[in-house]
């Protein structure tokens, strides 16, 4: 792991300034010999910025206590960062899967990326972005190919946890209360699967995608888990949601553990102009690959609850259905796909990891990368007329405003 922590250090861009890297520094504290992973320090010009780095691999997890050490060490040096590494997978960048003393982040930052994370990035940078220099080029080749390994340690999410099958069993039989210890582990094990996802789907498509959440989500991670706690009592549904560069909305996916289904939608607005029936059409024309399993759903200006909905095979024959009132204005539409649940822990045929995955590919591949937004057409110039002939000029106005047509 040693050599790997080199070569990845070594790939840090040279133009942001003078890097230097360091592996397994010594440092004392409180009588205690301490040893990081690692160091980096970046000058340029007059400034400086150093931060310390610790890796864990396999299913070795952070220790509290070991980041506090660290978090004093950079304080006491006058360091700016911490850098951790490994398989563990917060719901988004901002958030780091470790509790630590808050007090001791006030000087000092703490980051965090999973190796799914860093080989995602890796991938991104290597296959899409391209890297002139050579020998960088060589190097980040080489880092894809350890990870890669099944030996080296940068594990797939590939575990729902020991709470989940009690977990889905309460929930089947109607028994899951909100005090349930079981709910706390599964709650954080699926925000870590949606963003595994994010990072897998982003691999293929070269593109930075992110976990949806609102800005109250992002600044208090508790609120987040709280939130999706209240979803699987009261509805036994777990919930999350993917942003993709370019696309029309976000993927929104559902996991219902009463019915035993996964469900993917993507809201879509309507063009602003054209009959009712012809902006179903302009939809439809964009689903010509699309399943016909499908589900659409159309929603009108100032509707409440659920609007008109069937499935993409009956709206291709008659586009009409779609339509409950021609006289009201259709506002946004909703593609929904759902597969069968997955109900083991693990990875492989028939576990909930697979099933969620293959769920956000599959709706990915065959519904939103198709879908364009609406845009409404330029204005077109109006021809000057000209006056006809035999007339005099004087008795007839060419101007627009005189133009009844």
């Amino acid at each position: 792991m040693k050599e790997f922590g080199r070569a990845l250090l070594g790939t840090v861009a040279a133009p942001a300034g003078n890097v230097e890297t360091y592996i397994e520094v010594p440092f004392k504290l409180g009588g205690k010999d301490l040893r990081p992973d690692g160091l980096i320090r970046v000058r340029r010009g007059s400034r400086e910025w150093t931060a310390l780095v610790e890796v864990k691999t396999g299913k070795n997890a952070l220790a509290t206590e070991q980041l506090e050490n660290y978090l004093d060490i950079c304080r006491d040096q006058g360091f700016d960062a911490l850098i951790t590494i490994s398989n563990e997978i917060p719901p988004s960048p901002d958030v780091h899967p470790t509790q630590v003393d808050r007090r001791k982040l006030r000087k000092v930052a703490l980051h965090h990326w999973s190796w799914a994370d860093v080989l995602a990035s890796a991938v991104l940078q290597k296959e899409h972005r391209g890297v002139s220099d050579p020998d960088q080029a060589w190097v980040l080749g080489e880092l894809i190919r350890y990870l890669e390994h099944p030996k080296s340690g940068a594990l797939e999410f590939d575990d729902m946890g020991a709470d989940w099958v009690p977990l889905r069993e309460a929930v089947t039989s109607g028994t899951l209360r909100a005090g349930d210890p079981t709910i706390t582990d599964v709650v954080a094990r699926f925000d870590a699967l949606i963003r595994y996802a994010s990072l897998q789907l982003g691999r293929r498509l070269g593109a930075d995608v992110v976990v949806q959440m609102s800005r109250k989500e992002r600044s208090d991670p508790t609120l987040r888990a709280q939130i999706l706690r209240t979803g699987l009592v009261d509805h036994g549904v777990l919930r999350g949601a993917l942003r993709i560069p370019g696309t029309v909305g976000d993927i929104s996916v559902t996991a219902n553990l009463r019915t035993n289904t996964v469900t993917c939608h993507v809201d879509v607005d309507a063009p602003k102009t054209g009959r009712a029936t012809t902006r179903v059409n302009w939809l439809v024309r964009q689903l010509k690959t699309a399943p016909d399993g499908l589900r659409l759903e159309a929603f009108v200006v100032n509707q409440r609850g659920a609007g008109a909905s069937d499935l993409l095979a009956v709206v291709r024959e008659d586009p009409a259905v779609l339509v409950l009132d021609a006289t009201r204005e259709l506002k946004a539409f909703r593609l929904e796909m759902s597969v069968p649940m997955g109900t083991k822990r693990g990875r492989g045929r028939g576990s909930f990891i697979d099933s969620v995955m293959n769920a956000v590919d599959t709706f990915y591949e065959d519904v939103v990368q198709h879908l364009k937004a609406w845009s409404a057409a330029p204005p077109k110039m109006r021809p000057e007329v000209a006056t006809p002939p035999g007339e005099p000029a004087e008795l007839t106005s060419t101007a627009l405003s005189s133009q009844d047509d």
